[in-house]
């Protein structure tokens, strides 16, 4: 049987994951939607680590292409799906709620169009066996411990440095100040290293989790918040617009947006009194290469 380096099965799982959920995803489902976004910023992660140079860049925008085409409609999607649980709520005006449903409904048809014709020009064959042929150069025996891919791993670890680095910066630029845009840098930079720390626990066979669970719930309140301000920027662009001015609905509105904006005060909250976490994280990850250099032997 032949054997496989931890970084070609690395980037066959990605590969895999995203190659099954687009035919779904395609067709508009939403789960698939979602899966298959997640999955091509995973495959970018790691392909820095197996293609570098001016062929791993571009089997990076290959991907790329691919999560900007399914991003616009997964946030459609999160909007309607947020709307959903609104309407649950018996205090909040279901004119203004079904009137935003039509609006992004329809929106999404449009994008549903050019997202399947964005996903249609891109060649996944040539990815797939591009990234796999760049995979397969690295030792497919034991080097040391489980560890048979050390360089890779290496590399991975200073990843994962930087992005904690990164993360410890977006945290100090947002600061203690309710600031959307700040606080979705610090949302985007806590994703690139939950992905960056995945790859090194895999490369190395590692199986803690703690830290990553960590992350994972900070970047879904994160996500909330960005999601809960995507709705409300909508909600405004509906009073803005000619249907909007109606006083009524105007009025029911202005409802459901402070409904979102005490929600988001709340997540808000809740992140302030996590940060402590992520930056013990960060000073975690920045400290691993440092360690592993100290401990490796003299040759």
């Amino acid at each position: 049987m032949e054997r496989r380096n931890p970084s070609e099965l690395l980037i066959r799982q990605r590969l895999t994951a995203l190659t099954r959920t687009l035919p779904a995803a395609q067709r508009g489902d939403v789960r698939s939607i979602h899966q298959a976004r997640v999955a091509t910023r995973r495959l970018r992660e790691a392909l820095p680590l197996v293609a570098s140079g001016p062929r791993g860049h571009k089997l990076e925008r290959i991907v790329q292409r691919l999560t900007r085409a399914l991003g616009p409609i997964r946030e459609l999607d999160v909007a309607l799906i947020n709307l959903d649980e609104l309407e649950r709520d018996d205090d909040m005006p279901r004119t203004a709620i079904l009137r935003l449903r039509q609006v992004i409904g329809e929106e999404r048809r449009l994008l549903h169009a050019e997202m399947r014709r964005r996903i249609e020009h891109t060649d996944l064959d040539r990815l797939r066996k591009r990234a796999v042929a760049a995979a397969r150069k690295a030792p497919s025996a034991p080097a040391r411990g489980r560890v048979r891919d050390p360089e890779r791993l290496a590399a991975a670890e200073r990843r994962a440095a930087r992005r904690a680095a990164a993360l410890r910066t977006a945290i100090a630029n947002a600061a203690g100040i309710y600031l959307p845009d700040r606080l979705h840098d610090v949302r985007i930079a806590v994703k690139k290293l939950r992905y960056g720390m995945e790859l090194a626990r895999e490369l190395s066979g590692s199986r803690a989790v703690a830290a990553i669970r960590s992350l994972k719930e900070a970047q879904d309140l994160l996500g909330r918040m960005h999601d809960l301000e995507v709705l409300i920027a909508r909600t405004r662009g509906v009073q803005g617009s000619p249907i909007g001015t109606n006083l009524r609905l105007s009025g029911d509105l202005d409802r459901l947006v402070r409904r979102l904006e005490t929600e988001c005060r709340q997540l808000h909250g809740h992140y302030m009194a996590s940060r402590h976490r992520l930056l013990a994280i960060c000073d975690r990850v920045e400290a691993a290469p440092a360690h592993a250099n100290t401990a490796a032997p003299a040759a």
